[in-house]
């Protein structure tokens, strides 16, 4: 959760289906897509950020890394509009 949320990848933790620790005891996460889908990002936009998250969890204690991801999403983020202007 940290180490995604410093690479600039928002989650929620959720208990997953089947868990027999206590429901205080996080075992998974959530990654909503609505707010990319809204944006317009595509399978393309998907599929590179699903590799960042993997990139993350694979080297969870680099910071740099984390980092530069951010930096990357970043970039990302700038090429799809939050709110285009209104046409009237």
């Amino acid at each position: 959760d940290a180490a995604l949320g410093r690479a600039g990848i928002t989650v929620n933790k959720n208990t997953v289906p089947g868990e027999t620790r206590s429901p205080f005891v996080t075992s998974g996460i959530r990654i909503g897509s609505a707010a990319l889908t809204t944006r317009g990002m595509k399978e393309k936009e998907f599929k590179f950020i699903a590799n960042k998250i993997c990139d993350v969890l694979d080297d969870i204690e680099n910071t740099k890394l984390q980092d530069d991801i951010n930096k990357e999403l970043e970039s990302l983020a700038s090429n799809f509009v939050v709110y285009s202007q209104p046409t009237y």
